[in-house]
């Protein structure tokens, strides 16, 4: 039975359906070749916050920009304070229900790729294979001198060695790994250099204020160019590194079908936008469809 529609304000005012009807996202599945566009509201259940949803971190917090991070010192050790409290509760959270069911869509050979907005992870810690990290990933650190890579957990040991004393009580955790703390808490937290040139390391994320590398681009543009339908996942669209891929398949006649509890910026763009919590949502489809979910992480 079809439900009938909600209705929700966009960003720019103007009143435009949600449904609760989740059917074109399951016919879509069922035709396969679909490619998956994940943002931070697909994250929300295992514990990170949203930027922009209801409750989002960025009515209260203002994340690093990268000409703030490479410009000043003191804009660095504040922002590796906070990111190295963060990063203990940040890289404990698990996968959940809907990420191990995009994993699952892709075992049974329903998707062509996942292109994700987030840097937490968790399709790959899910299972998911042929992931494009859009903005990067928190698991790695980049030397801006060398452009040498590393581990953040070989990073997080460092600054806990170089900051013994360091064990400040945050106010809470944003969806960048980046905790609240004040100046004071701060304070002369020890910032650890690049083991191999003692240049600036900076996490492999892009940054507010930084581009999406070319290369990644292109590559992500190739995907939504083969696929069938793009399928937006917790992604209210307002920033144009993803809001360009909607257009793209837009532009294609490639269906484009959302599952957000809010409006976006591509609902113009969309067959269909589903306004239900994406884990059941995405479980009831997984089970509609007869495809298991992996409830056991992947061995690494």
């Amino acid at each position: 039975m079809r439900m009938r529609p909600t209705l929700s304000w966009t960003p720019s005012g103007e009143l435009r359906p949600g449904t609760t009807d989740w059917a074109p996202v399951a016919d879509a599945l069922r035709a396969g070749g679909v490619l998956v566009l994940s943002g931070a509201g697909l994250s929300t259940e295992s514990g990170i916050p949203d930027y922009r949803g209801e409750g989002g971190s960025l009515s209260r917090h203002t994340p690093m920009t990268y000409q703030e991070f490479i410009g000043s010192e003191r804009a660095r050790r504040r922002y590796w304070a906070r990111s190295h409290l963060g990063w203990r509760t940040f890289h404990r959270a698990g996968p959940n229900a809907g990420h191990r069911a995009v994993a699952a869509f892709g075992r049974h050979g329903l998707l062509t790729g996942v292109i994700t907005q987030n840097v937490d992870g968790l399709h790959q810690a899910a299972g998911s294979e042929d992931v494009v990290e859009l903005h990067g990933g928190l698991e790695r650190v980049v030397c801006l001198s060398c452009r040498g890579f590393g581990s953040r957990r070989d990073l997080a040991r460092r600054l806990q060695e170089a900051n013994t004393d360091f064990a400040p009580m945050a106010a809470r955790l944003n969806p960048d790994g980046d905790a609240d703390l004040t100046d004071e808490q701060v304070g002369e937290f020890r910032v650890v250099a690049c083991p191999r040139c003692e240049g600036i390391l900076k996490p492999d994320v892009v940054f507010f204020g930084e581009t999406v590398p070319p290369q990644r681009v292109e590559q992500c543009r190739e995907l939504v160019a083969s696929a069938t339908s793009l399928l937006v996942l917790g992604s209210s669209l307002t920033v144009m590194s993803g809001l360009r891929f909607v257009r793209q398949a837009a532009r294609a006649g490639t269906p484009v079908l959302i599952v957000n509890r809010d409006a976006t910026r591509g609902d113009e763009h969309a067959l269909t936008r589903v306004a239900l919590p994406l884990g059941t949502t995405l479980t009831t489809l997984a089970d509609q469809l007869n495809i298991p979910l992996n409830t056991t992480p992947p061995a690494n």
